[in-house]
Order: structure tokens, then sequence, then C-alpha cells
């Protein structure tokens, strides 16, 4: 009994490690291929290895875009989405789990039906509303209309049914107005939902494609999966060495953030509350 035991684990282990390899092997194959040159690409598609180290393809990369204006466009637009998202998920979810109103449930199961809402369902009346607001081609264009989230209401809530209502009533004696309390009292205890909640929305909204490209015209404004898309139109052909390096310029600021919140995410996902 205790081999079989010590060989479960094991087992486990391998079939995770063998999963998380497949998933790595495409960003893996990418990154490869952004440092081999065209004929190489050409000659030997599928061959991972390139003969040589050649970064070429990233001075193409910045040459071609200007990669600096579309990636702060880009973490401006998703950082401004998450910061707002943040602000009214928590008065959000509070009303949802410790306030006591006629059709609370009602109002939770709205909220759950706007999780299966894709967004480009409401592109058109979103439009016809910003365009004579004049907010087409605006940063205003790509954030208002995301400015409040039905998955965040619904992380912080689960968050805030773990939090004991005596802390709640103890706040409520102590004289707290209610805005004290969901900012400076229950913000902080569910602070890994929050950056759990962060990281979801920056990655969704950094990595939009559509949104900003129905929204936008005008370069100065324009995000960098746009730009990205741009490297494969130019040329003759599609020289995939650049492409692949301006989607590893792309993806290593989402990259080097879920380094920095990953435990966070952990204890967001762990939290439990009843549905």
């Amino acid at each position: 009994m205790s081999g079989r035991r010590r060989l479960r684990p094991a087992l486990a282990s391998a079939a995770l490690g063998a999963l998380a390899l497949l998933w790595l092997g495409p960003y893996a194959w990418m990154a490869l291929t952004s440092l081999k040159t065209l004929p190489e690409v050409v000659s030997a598609p599928a061959y991972p290895l390139p003969r040589a180290l050649d970064l070429g393809a990233y001075r193409e990369v910045f040459r071609a875009i200007d990669v600096g204006r579309y990636l702060l466009n880009t973490v401006v637009m998703a950082t401004a989405i998450a910061a707002i998202q943040i602000a009214l998920a928590l008065p959000a979810g509070y009303a949802l789990a410790k306030l006591r109103f006629a059709g609370r449930k009602a109002a939770f199961g709205l909220v759950l039906a706007c999780l299966i809402i894709p967004a480009q369902v409401t592109f058109v009346p979103v439009f016809t509303m910003l365009g004579p607001l004049g907010l087409v081609n605006t940063m205003s264009a790509l954030v208002l209309p995301f400015a409040v989230s039905a998955f965040g209401t619904f992380l912080v809530r689960q968050a805030m049914l773990a939090v004991p209502d005596e802390i709640v009533e103890a706040a409520r004696l102590d004289g707290a107005s209610e805005l004290y309390i969901v900012y400076r009292i229950l913000g902080p205890m569910v602070r890994p939902t929050l950056a759990a909640l962060f990281l979801f929305s920056f990655v969704f909204h950094y990595s939009d494609y559509f949104w900003p490209l129905m929204m936008t015209t005008d370069d100065r404004i324009r995000t960098i999966p746009l730009g990205v898309a741009l490297l494969r139109e130019q040329g003759t052909g599609v020289r995939w060495h650049i492409v692949m390096a301006g989607n590893v310029v792309l993806s290593a600021p989402i990259l080097a953030l879920f380094a920095l919140v990953q435990r966070r995410i952990v204890q967001a996902v762990t939290a439990r509350g009843p549905i």
C-alpha cells in the first residue's frame, strides 16, 4: 500500500508536467521562430531550433510599427479598465453579499446572465451612443463600455460572502459609513480576489483585438494587437519570423504581470462562498 501511495503523486506530477509541456509548446515554437531568418522559416518551418540566434526580426518589428506608442496605449487602456472595474465591483459585490433588500436574488441572477453576453453583441448600440458624443477614436471609447464587469461583481461577491457578518456589524456600531466599510475594511480583506480580477481584466483587454479595431482609426490611439496584425500585412508575403517576434513583444508584459501576481490568483480561486 505504501508503494502505491508513493506512486500516485509521482504519476500525477508526471501527468501535470506533460500537460504543462504541451501547453508551453506553442509559445516555445513562437519564440524560437522569432529568432530565425526568413530562409530558415521557408525551408524548414516545422524544425524548431534556429541554426543561429538572429535578432533581425525584432529590429524589423520596432522599425515597422511604433511599438512604444501602441504599447503605452494598450497598458493605459487595460489598466484604466481594470481599475474602474475594481472600484465599481467592490460596492456591487458588497451589496449582493452583505445587504438585505428585496430583489437581491434577482439582481444576482441578472449579473450571472450578463456573463454569457459577449461584448460583440453590444457593439452596435454602444457605437451609436458614442458616435454622436464624439467619443469614437478616443481612449474613452475603449474604456467606458467595459467600466462595469459582471464577472468582477460575481468574483467580489463570492469573496465577501466568506467575510464574517460580525465585522460589518462592528464597523457600523463604530459609526463607519458604508463606503468606508467597502473600501477601507472589506477591500483590503479581499485583496487576493482584487488582484486576480485586475489580472483577468488586464489580460483580456490587453489582448483584445475586436473593440480597438472597431473604435479606432488613428494610429495615435491604436493598441499593440492592431500593430502586430499590421506586421502580417506588410510586404509581398507573410514573414512569419517577424510576426512571431511581434507576438513575443505583445505577450512579454503579460507574462511579467502574471509572474508578479500568480500567488494572488491561487488565493482568489480557492476562496469559497455559496452561489
